[in-house]
């Protein structure tokens, strides 16, 4: 790996490891006009593993702390402005409480149809699934920042970004042709490696920044014109 893109990528990392989910201005978000549909993306909020600097991957024993379900509250009050049809959720409980909080008070909340699947879940870190940031950091710190935030390099047994990717595009190119063919508006709760994927598919994104950039942990939505 270049080391320019290995010192941007360590930064990124080591910063997300102080503050997990601080960005820097809100996430982008397309106008809509009348007839337009569109899909809304967010990341899940804080939850224990997030607090605990753990890498939370696909186990599910984590949910939101207090100061995630007062992030997927700071959601309500621009969702609630739109015309929403389905939320997807993935199978994991932080996605699915995070949702369920965040569109408590939605107007149209008894219209709105629930569904789940599993593409949209957090990267599989494989060994590393409930094991400590820090103490990876400590031990190796080369190869903790390439599993981290490295795009094809995956930590044993687990997936990497471009692996998050091909699970992740497919359901997108689904859910793209179901909008447009059912003319619905769509919103995903996501995780932080997913939300990646699902960026990087409708932005002009460039590798490194899906390696670096850090999405909010709840408090604000992507929302994409399909």
């Amino acid at each position: 790996m270049d080391e320019e893109i290995l010192a941007q990528i360590k930064k990124a990392a080591e910063d997300s490891l102080k503050n997990p989910g601080k960005t820097i201005g809100p996430l982008p978000k397309d106008k809509v006009g009348p007839g337009d549909n569109f899909i809304v993306v967010f990341r899940h909020g804080e939850s224990e593993d997030n607090v605990n600097r753990i890498f939370s991957g696909w186990r599910d024993e984590t949910d939101i702390t207090e100061v995630g379900v007062k992030q997927a509250e700071a959601l309500r009050p621009e969702l609630n402005k739109l015309d929403i049809n389905v939320v997807i959720t993935s199978d994991q409980v932080r996605s699915k409480h995070t949702a369920k909080i965040a569109f408590a008070t939605h107007p149209k909340l008894e219209d709105i149809k629930w569904e789940i699947d599993w593409r949209i879940k957090e990267r599989n870190y494989g060994d590393l699934n409930g094991k400590s940031k820090e103490e990876a950091m400590a031990m190796n710190p080369t190869e903790a920042i390439k599993w981290r935030r490295g795009y094809e390099t995956a930590p044993p047994g687990g997936e990497s970004i471009k692996m998050v990717e091909m699970r992740v595009w497919p359901f997108l190119d689904e859910l793209v042709a179901r909008v447009k063919a059912e003319k619905i508006n769509v919103v995903l709760s996501a995780s932080g490696n997913s939300m990646r994927a699902i960026r990087q598919y409708f932005e002009p994104m460039t590798i490194l920044q899906e390696m670096t950039v850090e999405n909010p942990l709840g408090t604000d939505f992507a929302l994409y014109r399909v």
